[in-house]
């Protein structure tokens, strides 16, 4: 069964990353540029699981979890944060915020498919 991702980055190189990173039977990728983006792309698509970013114009990576969130839809997704950030009262306040689990950039890719497959579970 091919699981759906969302990502949520407003580097390019960061979604380029993401996308071949996932790519294969195994994913279908469905990007956003960034928060406020990725609640559109959101209302129109159903993701087994949500990555992403936390620094980024518009609505930042909090503003985007807690938004996911307020929805009755999407409450239990579970949401991964991938950052550059590994401040421990940020990656509270994205617990707060309701995010799942949290991963440091550079990522492997390896280990983000596990962290996916955990999640998911």
């Amino acid at each position: 069964m091919t699981m759906c991702i969302l990502t949520v980055d407003d580097s390019r190189t960061m979604r380029d990353m993401l996308r071949l990173a996932l790519a294969g039977d195994e994913f279908e990728v469905v990007q956003a540029v960034d928060g406020l983006d990725g609640l559109e792309v959101l209302g129109r698509n159903e993701p087994d699981v949500i990555i992403t970013d936390i620094n980024m114009p518009n609505l930042d990576g909090f503003g985007f979890i807690e938004g996911v969130r307020r929805t009755e839809r999407h409450r239990s997704t579970p949401i991964l944060v991938l950052t550059t950030e590994s401040d421990s009262v940020k990656k509270q306040r994205a617990r707060d915020s309701g995010a799942t689990g949290w991963i440091v950039k550079p990522f492997d890719p390896v280990k983000l498919i596990d962290a996916i497959r955990r999640v998911a579970a």
